[in-house]
């Protein structure tokens, strides 16, 4: 939805600012003495009836001047932090459909799909998919309307509608041999077929995500639903706790305010302004338009960067209910996710990481090849913070391995090796970059090391155990464990090395988006022929209580699924002395348009304050005082 008027951006004071504190005390009557009336000051008698309002009726006062016009009411329209994509896209899936998360419906072929197919059933023209979420068996997709289509599995309401189904069960007496039962994949038609979760009528999605059994909705003006549920290893934790219950001396065993399991969308109240979501395996964060990061779920691994309390986070469940990461001071700019660690890029460009570690998938080596390491709060990653000409951008994590992509294109793999994730023959590599296993084989790589063949990378994923690009040509690399088809490449052997995808259905494809699951994978191309057009701008200006100009870019996109509000333009001004940094090969999550991306201003003295956005981009607007 474009931005047709000025709008004020959330949070941001109209201009002239706070009235001025008068700095005298009003003096206070001592006892016993009277305090002194005003000698001049009258008060105006009010009015005696509605019809004489108008009228000033007091004798011996100066003729009234002429009353003035009253401003005709301003209406209040919503501020828009999170616009739509306009690309619609074509979905292609590969992998194992057994668990309907390649949502090709009850067809026997949705079952074992060796290379990328097209989802017919995501037609662009009709459906105009512009968002995607790939989850551990379930998928999620926003359309350019705002509505949210899902299909997979529902066991934990994962899918956020009923999927209840009679059928599947056959008269053991009865045969068939017509072509419709040979044909009949024994799939639930409900699940793994793409179908609209109901929403409140006045609710636009801009984004989803998707973790293992939970899913999260983002709407355009920065609030958030969810459905499903969290698990731990004791299985189901819950969805939901509310917070007024969490610190109660008996451990809320009363259960009041917990929700099991959510089985239709629910509004996260605790969520306001929020301008990007991601989804691990069993946790989810949530990054606010002023760099603050609310994470909540499963904290077994550390996800959630803190040490779990039993009292208040297990018996409790304080942990369901969105609590900001502690992390000082610090403003963040982009938030990322494996499945049970997570990453944040700040203000200055810096990598933070923190959770599960035992394969160092966080890029930390220390304690990496341990059972259970884990990175307890939000720590620098020193080995991915090396070049500050060449920042990370973008990064993505499987179960045990990540991705770092820097703004050149550059991609870089990490963590665990042994199933060929990182693309690189483990026996490359010098025993000072990795840790080795019992027999003396390479196990985890714990340097960050560049992926060679690839080109420039414009957009990456991580499934479990394999990896998937997208060079700046659109094109699709792919590698790691193929037991089910996973990896695109028509085979159920490991693929080794960086391999393009090159079939007749994907050939005439500009991809810019892939995701992955357990044990399938996605892609996405714009379905439009010739060149992608350069993206509209959409902006929202206001000044601050100081005068400051505050502005919206946004053209909204993908979160889980394309183009994301990343760090690609990097533009500083300095009034008295100016410094200007561009890169015009800005990397664009997604790979649409190398031009774009966000542009952040840090301007003293000047009248902009704060501008981000690009394909994909968020709000990030506050007043810089």
């Amino acid at each position: 939805m474009a931005q047709d008027a000025l709008t004020q951006p959330a949070g941001v004071r109209k201009s002239g600012g706070r009235p001025k504190k008068s700095t005298k005390k009003a003096g206070r009557p001592r006892k016993n003495e009277v305090a002194p009336k005003s000698p001049t000051k009258q008060r105006r008698r009010p009015a005696a009836t509605k019809a004489t309002a108008n009228n000033v009726t007091a004798s011996a006062a100066p003729a009234p001047a002429q009353a003035r016009a009253k401003k005709p009411a301003q209406s209040k329209e919503p501020v828009t932090l999170n616009e739509r994509s306009y690309f619609r896209l074509n979905v292609f899936v590969c992998g194992e459909g057994s668990n309907s998360e390649l949502g090709l419906g009850p067809s026997k072929r949705s079952i074992d799909v060796k290379r990328p197919r097209l989802n017919r059933l995501l037609d662009p023209s009709s459906v105009e998919v512009v968002t995607v979420g790939a989850g551990g068996m379930h998928v999620a997709v926003g359309t350019a309307k705002g509505n949210v289509l899902t299909w997979g599995v529902n066991d934990n309401g994962a899918l956020g509608r009923d999927t209840e189904w009679d059928g599947g069960m056959k008269d053991v007496d009865e045969e068939s041999e017509s072509d419709e039962d040979q044909d009949d994949s024994g799939l639930n038609p409900k699940e793994c077929t793409p179908a609209q979760v109901e929403l409140p009528e006045d609710v636009t999605i801009a984004k989803v995500s998707a973790g293992d059994s939970h899913t999260l909705a983002l709407t355009d003006d920065g609030n958030v639903y969810g459905w499903g549920t969290f698990r731990n290893s004791s299985g189901i934790l819950g969805f939901y706790q509310d917070p007024s219950f969490i610190h109660r001396r008996d451990g809320n065993t009363t259960g009041k305010g917990f929700i099991f399991t959510q089985n239709t969308p629910r509004l996260y109240v605790e969520l306001k302004d929020i301008v990007d979501i991601k989804s691990g395996a069993n946790f989810a964060m949530a990054l606010t338009a002023k760099g603050l990061i609310y994470i909540w779920g499963c904290g077994e691994q550390n996800q959630l960067g803190r040490h779990i309390n039993e009292r208040i986070d297990v018996e409790s469940k304080g942990c369901l209910a969105p609590s900001l990461l502690r992390t000082g001071h610090k403003k963040f700019r982009a938030i990322f996710n494996g499945a049970d660690h997570a990453f944040a890029i700040d203000s200055q460009n810096k990598v933070w990481s923190w959770g599960l570690n035992s394969f160092g998938a966080t890029g930390i080596s220390n304690d990496a090849g341990k059972d259970r390491a884990t990175v307890y709060t939000p720590t620098l990653v020193k080995s991915l913070n090396q070049d500050p000409t060449d920042p990370v951008i973008f990064l993505c994590g499987g179960q045990h391995h990540s991705i770092a992509v820097t703004e050149s294109g550059t991609p870089f793999v990490f963590g665990r090796i042994d199933g060929f994730q990182a693309g690189i023959d483990p026996a490359s590599f010098p025993d000072s970059d990795v840790i080795k296993d019992e027999s003396g084989n390479p196990r985890i790589l714990i340097k960050p090391t560049e992926i060679p063949n690839v080109g420039k990378v414009k957009y990456a994923a991580c499934g479990t155990d394999h990896s998937l690009v997208i060079d700046d040509e659109g094109h699709i690399w792919t590698w790691g464990i193929s037991v089910t088809y996973q990896t695109g490449q028509g085979t159920e052997d490991d693929v080794e090395q960086p391999t393009k995808i090159q079939t007749t259905a994907t050939s005439s494809e500009q991809f810019i988006w892939c995701g992955a699951g357990g044990q399938y994978s996605m892609f996405a191309s714009v379905d439009h022929p010739g060149p992608i057009p350069p993206p509209r701008q959409y902006f929202a200006q206001k000044k601050g209580a100081n005068g400051h100009v505050n502005k919206t870019n946004n053209i909204g996109g993908f979160v889980d699924g394309g183009i994301d509000p990343k760090a690609h333009v990097n533009n500083t001004n300095h009034v008295k002395n100016a410094s200007n940094t561009t890169n015009a090969n800005g990397f664009v999550e997604g790979g649409v348009d190398p031009m774009v991306g966000i542009i952040t201003g840090n301007n003293e003295d000047s009248d902009q304050a704060m501008m981000s956005g690009g394909l994909g981009g968020n709000v990030d607007s506050e007043d810089s005082e």
